[in-house]
């Protein structure tokens, strides 16, 4: 069994296109990183003023994941770009005042709600394959959108119940008619509880002037490519394909109205496009502050296997799917960003006030301190009182690292 947004997916998009415009500047590796860096928010002064909202805004798109060992993967994102702010404080900056709605975008993702009219597209194209398969029985669907019109925001549970009993797909009717619902853009997820999607109804959960289906697909992809340049700063074609999961002929159809500057980056096989602001900003040569922190493994900056392997030279794969005799680095492995690189990775786990490193990788000496630095910093996060280390890459590091967390 599929879910919806595997089903819809095709193969990542490659980068063999018809030939982009002449490049019109030349970035060395090393600018193309910290530009990538710059627009993801994790290279310079954070917005403060901004906050969550600030950092959901500049991505787009915040991956939702239901693993949760330091903290869920759409808390760890802002937290790695603002600093300890309060996981309550989060929850509340995505999910009220109707500031954000969750959709299928790279994955299911929190995303502004300003965005709702560029997803038409998805919408139309979920409307065009009904079933998803899924069979619903007839009046199932009506009932539904009944039951919220009449009683307000509702769960699965509280709509009469999401499974059947059997296997994790084993969905009952209800799950999926709402579920189906929330993909035509009927219903909208409006929040998590204990994890558990609430939906409501579009009319009551987006803003009137927002609430609409009226753009057509060009526009649609033209907005949402250009909205992941802007993101990624500098990006290949297959880079902004993969950003919300659209086709690499959507890319090749809309890339010269975006706005988008084909660039040449040294080191890369592939052309590339840069975001003009990314560029200038780039171009100013001020010196700004790196941040030192652990990312989700979910985080944009690193969702893409590809692009990460090509900007930092990391290679970054979640292994919580991986047999565990087979993984490397561990369940939930977090990379550490320092300095603007990608320096070693940990496996956290939580045990009541304690932090554990399971699984702790690192280049070399180093790199001791900014990885004692980002653990005590996410256990004080998570309200952790003590960091405990099991397992290193390097066993002479040990002694050091006790001591830099001592």
């Amino acid at each position: 069994m599929t879910t919806p947004l595997s089903a819809s997916r095709v193969a990542r998009a490659t980068d063999a296109a018809t030939p982009p415009a002449r490049p019109e500047v030349t970035l060395s590796a090393d600018e193309a990183r910290r530009i990538a860096l710059r627009a993801q928010g994790l290279l310079g002064a954070r917005d403060q003023r901004a906050g969550v909202r600030g950092v959901l805004r500049s991505l787009g798109a915040v991956q939702l994941d239901t693993i949760s060992v330091l903290a869920r993967s759409h808390e760890l994102v802002p937290y790695a770009r603002l600093g300890a702010v309060g996981r309550d404080a989060v929850e509340a900056a995505y999910w009220t005042e109707r500031h954000s709605f969750e959709y299928w975008s790279h994955a299911a993702c929190i995303l502004p709600v300003e965005e709702w009219p560029h997803f038409a597209f998805r919408r139309r194209a979920y409307r065009d394959r009904p079933q998803w398969h899924h069979d619903l029985p007839a009046g199932v669907y009506e009932k539904v959108i009944a039951q919220l019109r009449a009683e307000g925001p509702l769960t699965a549970t509280e709509l009469g119940g999401a499974k059947n009993g059997g296997e994790w797909w084993d969905w009952s009717a209800t799950k999926i008619a709402v579920e189906r619902a929330l993909m035509y853009g009927e219903v909208v997820c409006t929040e998590r509880r204990g994890w558990k999607r609430v939906y409501d109804l579009a009319e009551r959960a987006i803003p009137g002037d927002l609430l609409h289906d009226d753009l057509p697909d060009a526009e649609c992809l033209r907005r949402l490519v250009a909205q992941a340049g802007a993101a990624m700063g500098v990006a290949t074609r297959a880079d902004l394909a993969d950003y919300h999961r659209v086709r690499n002929e959507q890319v090749d159809a809309v890339i010269a109205s975006t706005g988008l500057t084909p660039v040449e980056v040294k080191g890369w096989d592939k052309p590339a496009w840069a975001d003009p602001a990314a560029l200038a900003a780039e171009s100013a040569g001020r010196r700004e502050r790196h941040r030192t922190t652990l990312l989700s493994p979910f985080d944009s900056l690193v969702w893409d296997r590809p692009r990460t392997q090509r900007i930092f030279d990391f290679t970054h794969r979640l292994e919580a799917y991986v047999p565990r005799p087979k993984r490397i680095h561990g369940y939930f492995a977090m990379p550490l960003l320092t300095g603007g690189k990608l320096v070693g990775r940990v496996d956290p786990a939580r045990e009541g006030t304690t932090l554990v490193a399971r699984q702790l990788s690192l280049r070399g000496a180093k790199d001791v301190a900014p990885m004692a630095r980002a653990l005590r910093e996410a256990a004080e996060w998570v309200g952790c009182d003590a960091v405990r280390i099991e397992r290193v890459s390097h066993p002479d590091l040990v002694a050091p690292l006790t001591a830099a967390l001592a």
